[in-house]
């Protein structure tokens, strides 16, 4: 990332959650409300997440810096009980119906602008993922933890505007033609549905916006594509 990209792409993030935050205020009454009456518990979910990579020696593996990201909860209270930390998943039955409706707008995501703010998150990039979930998907996906690597993680993203809620390929998107070989690429049995895939196609749409930010143009080009489309994907509801 270059200097001028750098410092562009943080006045922008100033900028764009200063207003975000006053714009979106008045709605955090009634999607609270909503939240509660469906689900009595928390409002808010506060959850560790991995920022960047870091460098590390190959001794010592790859590590992240690590921040708490703030989403309306869309989950029962107690979801993670008795499983852990797992990835989300489509038609996921711990997902409330009013978390539902969140997700599918991207409402959910609405307080990570207040991270934006403080400077943990960006406005666009790569999603930022659980740190005790790296490990494995770095295992079974191989480069994923290099979608981090000089960028911050984003509210909105490349994969986000092109991509389901969970990272599925949309049935008439621009990865379609290549669904054969980007789904199970390794061929092996039961495996029909898998996260890995969908987590894989993420991470190549990441690696599409980093490229982007080595020169000014490139990254002026495609920040607003991805916040013109962004609101876009939210009203027609493309999240699972």
């Amino acid at each position: 990332m270059t200097g001028a990209v750098r410092v562009s792409k943080r006045i922008l993030d100033i900028v764009s959650s200063t207003i975000g935050l006053g714009l979106t205020m008045p709605l955090y009454p009634l999607i609270a409300a909503a939240i509660y009456i469906d689900s009595p518990g928390p409002l808010l979910y506060r959850q560790k997440r991995a920022g960047q990579l870091l460098p590390s020696s190959p001794e010592a593996g790859f590590r992240f810096t690590e921040f708490d990201m703030f989403k309306f909860r869309t989950m029962r209270p107690d979801a993670e009980k008795t499983t852990g930390a797992v990835l989300a998943e489509a038609g996921d039955p711990r997902v409330t119906r009013v978390g539902q409706l969140l997700r599918r707008t991207r409402l959910d995501e609405v307080p990570q602008l207040w991270n934006v703010l403080r400077g943990e998150m960006s406005l666009v990039g790569p999603r930022p993922e659980r740190p005790e979930l790296i490990g494995n998907l770095a295992l079974a996906i191989p480069f994923f933890e290099e979608r981090m690597r000089d960028v911050k993680p984003g509210v909105t993203g490349l994969a986000q505007v092109s991509l389901g809620y969970t990272g599925a390929m949309l049935e008439k998107g621009e990865m379609t033609p290549f669904r054969e070989a980007l789904t199970n690429p390794f061929k092996l049995d039961g495996t029909e549905g898998a996260l890995a895939d969908d987590m894989r196609l993420k991470m190549l749409y990441d690696f599409a916006y980093s490229a982007s930010l080595e020169r000014f143009s490139t990254f002026a080009r495609m920040e607003l594509s991805v916040i013109l489309r962004t609101p876009w994907v939210m009203l027609r509801g493309l999240g699972r």
